[in-house]
């Protein structure tokens, strides 16, 4: 994976989403977020920055915890809460990005921020579930 995707889905956060370290909320019960759970689909798009114009991951929700799809070298990590507030953070070595937005049903939406060593990239997100 080449560094500006990578910076991309830091941003996410999550989206996914997202989304990934700061998670901000406190643990809800068991269950709590289960209408949230399966595999989403997040679109990360940059709209400012050096940084890869758009880049779609698969992101992982279980009872609120946000976590990577995929296969890759990079960490996600994050929560969702019962109410569909997302919070993730993505990070490879110097490379951080961090999201916020909301799920509703089968879709969210978001911003996120992240940087490296050649600058900041900020922009949206979108996501899907899928299963």
């Amino acid at each position: 994976m080449t560094r500006l995707p990578l910076i991309a889905a830091i941003r996410l956060s999550a989206a996914v989403p997202a989304i990934a370290a700061a998670v901000l909320a406190a643990p809800a019960p068991a269950g709590a977020q289960a209408g949230f759970n399966g595999t989403w689909s997040v679109l990360i798009v940059t709209d400012s920055g050096p940084c890869d114009r758009a880049y779609r991951y698969p992101v992982r929700v279980n009872n609120g915890e946000v976590s990577y799809a995929g296969q890759a070298d990079f960490n996600v990590s994050g929560r969702v809460r019962k109410d569909g507030a997302v919070d993730v953070t993505v990070s490879r070595r110097d490379q951080r990005a961090s999201g916020t937005g909301r799920l509703r049903g089968g879709a969210g939406s978001g911003t996120w921020r992240g940087t490296d060593a050649t600058g900041t990239c900020s922009g949206t997100w979108t996501a899907e579930k899928r299963g």
